[in-house]
């Protein structure tokens, strides 16, 4: 297979009480390892076999629904997991955080907008923060789709992303999608984002 399902760096009730067990057992084994099989399955036997998940996902337009949706899923996914810890929370550090000031004029208004990004975006999808080349940028995507397409409306390389899917919190937080955003905070890997920024 081109594409295998990441491990995990923690266990499923790591993230409680924000993340619940059930959610993550579902969220991982079904969901991402679904997208995972379902993109190999799209690819199978054709010359996209040999490419990066980034590869695909950067001239998406030339392909198939299916390679979409699931090389979509997969990535997004990948990066929600590294996303997160058990440590986490608080606020970012070092460069990040001068980017985020920068960008944004402070922490709290950064996470302020980026809650609104995540809240308002209708249906399923995902809010992200995007470094374009040394700015950063919120922004959100319909479905599976990311930054990282050819066809997304903003474009750039994805450092953080939060699934607003409602496979993501209904379980715990129902129809309460604003609790679970902000429940979002406490687990997320600072230094990971941070990294990803560098």
């Amino acid at each position: 297979m081109a594409f295998e399902l990441p491990t995990l760096n923690y266990d499923y009730n790591a993230l409680e009480p924000y993340i619940d067990a059930q959610t993550m057992e579902i969220h991982y084994s079904k969901h991402h390892a679904g997208y995972t099989n379902n993109l190999n399955n799209a690819i199978k036997d054709t010359e996209l076999e040999n490419k990066s998940i980034e590869d695909l996902l950067g001239n998406i337009s030339n392909y198939s629904v299916a390679v979409r949706n699931n090389g979509g899923g997969f990535y997004n996914h990948k990066m929600f997991w590294e996303s997160m810890s058990p440590n986490g929370g608080g606020e970012p550090k070092g460069e990040l955080l001068n980017a985020i000031n920068g960008s944004f004029g402070s922490f709290a208004v950064f996470k302020e907008l980026f809650n609104k990004a995540a809240a308002t975006r209708f249906g399923s999808g995902w809010a992200w923060l995007v470094n374009q080349g040394g700015k950063i940028v919120i922004s959100s995507t319909p479905n599976q789709d990311n930054p990282l397409m050819d066809l997304a409306e903003v474009k750039g390389t994805p450092i953080l992303g939060l699934d607003v899917w409602e496979h993501a919190y209904y379980l715990k937080y129902q129809n309460k999608r604003p609790e679970y955003i902000e429940a979002f905070w406490n687990v997320i890997n600072w230094d990971k984002v941070n990294g990803r920024l560098i």
